[in-house]
């Protein structure tokens, strides 16, 4: 007989637990969340409809999954465990919009022919409650894919997402920061209580929600570059960014010509990374690298 309950419904989730004998890895980060009405909020703010092709990543047992398929056109799940592989089968049988991978999301080659239409969908969006170990990666490798998607919504450790929204100035500002706001808008949508998971986490969440720029926010030549430059400039952060980049730039002749190119660009080599704009840093990495 279906089980009509949610499979976000805790006493669910802890049956289908039980009866596939599921212990959580914590190596992967695993953790379910239990409260439906997060979860349909959830697809709500991710503005998920008829037209929405989705890619979800690491689904689980399919509690986020169920919601996205009962308001997509479709969905494409990637789960790297294969115990959850079996699971989906079972538990996602109602629905015939989506296709679940036995894939690293890292490692999905986006440019073979099976995902080739990807790049005609309408609205292709990327929802997740991601792993707290390994967000940053699966972010910015979704960024730097050649994948048209217009939004990204995922759940994840509730200071990650502050640092990824922080204002200059801040204590949460910092390389990660920059490396979103190149070219992404970022904003916190809603908090999650670590309650409200099994098991429990140590630490809130927060749902963001990331919204392709239709330019980036400065131009650059090299983004690889620039992001090591940035990243360079924030080694530590008590330091000025001149004894940042003083190191990075290693040579005597290049300390020289640094003193010079600061005052070119007009930034005063005693302030710290996290003052500095986006805008500010461009013109300083333009100015070194000419």
């Amino acid at each position: 007989m279906r089980d009509d309950r949610p499979i976000s419904n805790p006493n669910r989730t802890i049956e289908i637990m039980k009866q596939y004998d599921i212990k959580m890895k914590k190596s992967l980060g695993q953790n379910f969340l239990v409260e439906p009405q997060i979860l349909s909020k959830m697809v709500d703010v991710s503005q998920v409809n008829e037209k929405s092709t989705v890619i979800e990543i690491g689904p689980g047992i399919g509690a986020l999954t169920e919601f996205l398929a009962q308001k997509a056109k479709k969905v494409l799940a990637f789960e790297i465990d294969q115990r959850f592989v079996d699971i989906l089968a079972t538990t996602l049988s109602p629905y015939d919009n989506v296709e679940v991978f036995h894939q690293d999301i890292l490692k999905v080659d986006w440019t073979a022919e099976e995902f080739s239409f990807l790049q005609a969908e309408e609205d292709l969006v990327v929802v997740a409650n991601l792993p707290y170990y390994i967000t940053t990666p699966i972010i910015m490798n979704l960024i730097e894919s050649q994948l048209p998607f217009k939004r990204l919504t995922m759940l994840m450790q509730k200071e990650v997402a502050e640092r990824m929204t922080a204002q200059v100035g801040t204590k949460a500002y910092n390389s990660l920061t920059i490396a979103i706001h190149y070219q992404m808008d970022a904003k916190i949508s809603f908090i999650v209580p670590k309650s409200v998971f099994i098991p429990k986490p140590n630490v809130d969440s927060a749902v963001l929600i990331l919204e392709r720029r239709q330019h980036p926010r400065v131009e650059i030549d090299n983004i690889n570059t620039f992001q090591a430059f940035v990243q360079a400039a924030f080694t530590q952060r008590r330091k000025t960014i001149w004894n940042n980049l003083r190191h990075y730039y290693t040579s005597a002749n290049q300390e020289i010509e640094l003193a010079d190119q600061f005052i070119e660009a007009e930034i005063d080599p005693q302030r710290r990374s996290e003052t500095l704009s986006i805008e500010e840093f461009a013109h300083l990495y333009k100015i070194i690298t000419k």
